[in-house]
């Protein structure tokens, strides 16, 4: 907040353009957002690293840049069924121009996406594999490093949505060796209206702009123009300079606390809100169970049976002043394969407290209580 504060008081003024004092203040305090970017994920380059509005404008990015350009009839772009519809909608935009084919992976009895049936998908007609890191239902974690050995054997490129993982757990982008990743500021208590795109630097040298305008030019002619370097290729016009600069606060604030401490702490309260869940009579809790090898994200989806989840949220924001989330978590298809129409979803950061899952769960029993005494 102080941050943004600070921006828009003492030296709100462009970025890349202005020679004067205000616009190279706000140039190295830009500049040195992506460069906490890139450390934090551990970029090769802070080059690697654009701005976007968001993590879905960041999936567009690479859908209309390398996707339009790359796909052909009958080429094949791999999903699962449990994507985010930020990650998949694009893709449809993608495959009914290019006609690209879209194949989706589905479930395993665990209810994890089935890294087996990715792997049997994969052929020389895979050209792209958009997954994961972490589901935003399910809790579970797919092994990224696996899944891009393979795609790179069939020559596939991997887009990886980090949304849930990067402001949870330590990630190295050099490690999971992806060719491109996104994520979302306001996941990692930074300013909304900032995401970023990380993909690999000779990748983004060979793609088209996505938007065209200032800033992303190196000369433009009355017919033509000649584009810019990345990152200022895909960042037409005025960024969110001030957002930018927050996230980059909000990245020195998780660092003071250490991903791998974030880490550790969320998989103990991750584990507790899990078994303090099942004790509750009727409940279903989606996804993999948590164990010492497994990796599961502090949320749980869950329904109660014949009550609704929107009901369970409505009651439990209304009388205990707990904020939940239900519906279909912007993943219908998901939801499809699990036999519902939506869930309730409860969600944790490392700010969270084992007593406030108690307090949750206490909210819960009530909230159900009240809405199966009154049928």
């Amino acid at each position: 907040m102080k941050a943004l504060d600070d921006y828009y008081r003492f030296y709100n003024s462009n970025v890349h353009r202005g020679i004067h004092a205000l616009s190279a203040k706000a140039t190295d305090a830009y500049e040195s957002a992506r460069r906490k970017v890139a450390n934090f994920i551990n970029a090769a380059d802070s080059r690697e690293i654009i701005f976007t509005r968001n993590a879905t404008e960041a999936i567009n990015l690479v859908a209309y840049s390398w996707g339009l350009s790359n796909l052909k009839q009958g080429d094949e772009i791999i999903l699962t069924v449990a994507e985010h519809h930020s990650a998949i909608v694009p893709w449809q935009f993608v495959s009914q121009k290019t006609g690209a084919v879209l194949k989706y992976v589905g479930l395993t009895k665990e209810e994890v996406p089935d890294i087996e049936q990715l792997k049997g998908l994969l052929s020389s007609k895979t050209k792209i594999v958009v997954v994961h890191h972490v589901s935003n239902v399910l809790g579970s974690m797919l092994p990224i490093e696996e899944v891009v050995s393979c795609a790179n054997k069939v020559g596939a490129k991997v887009l990886v949505d980090a949304c849930q993982s990067v402001p949870h757990m330590p990630v190295d982008v050099q490690k999971l060796g992806a060719d491109f990743l996104v994520a979302s500021s306001h996941k990692m208590c930074g300013p909304t209206g900032v995401g970023f795109l990380h993909g690999k630097f000779e990748i983004l040298s060979s793609m088209e702009p996505f938007l065209g305008g200032g800033e992303m030019i190196a000369d433009v002619f009355e017919d033509k123009s000649t584009y810019a370097e990345p990152p200022s290729r895909f960042e037409a016009g005025t960024p969110a300079i001030g957002e930018a600069i927050g996230l980059g606060v909000a990245i020195d604030y998780l660092s003071h606390f250490g991903m791998q401490r974030i880490h550790e702490y969320e998989k103990v309260l991750g584990s507790y809100l899990y078994e303090s869940l099942l004790s509750v009579p009727n409940v279903r809790i989606y996804g993999p169970a948590p164990s010492a090898s497994d990796h599961r994200a502090p949320l749980c989806s869950f329904n109660v049976e014949n009550v609704h989840p929107t009901d369970i949220a409505e009651i439990l924001d209304l009388q205990h002043g707990i904020a939940i989330r239900s519906g279909h978590h912007c993943a219908q298809i998901l939801h499809r394969t699990l036999g519902i129409n939506a869930s309730a979803r409860a969600s944790l950061h490392f700010y969270n407290t084992k007593e406030e899952v108690d307090a949750f769960i206490h909210g819960l029993k009530a909230t159900i209580d009240f809405l199966t005494s009154h049928h």
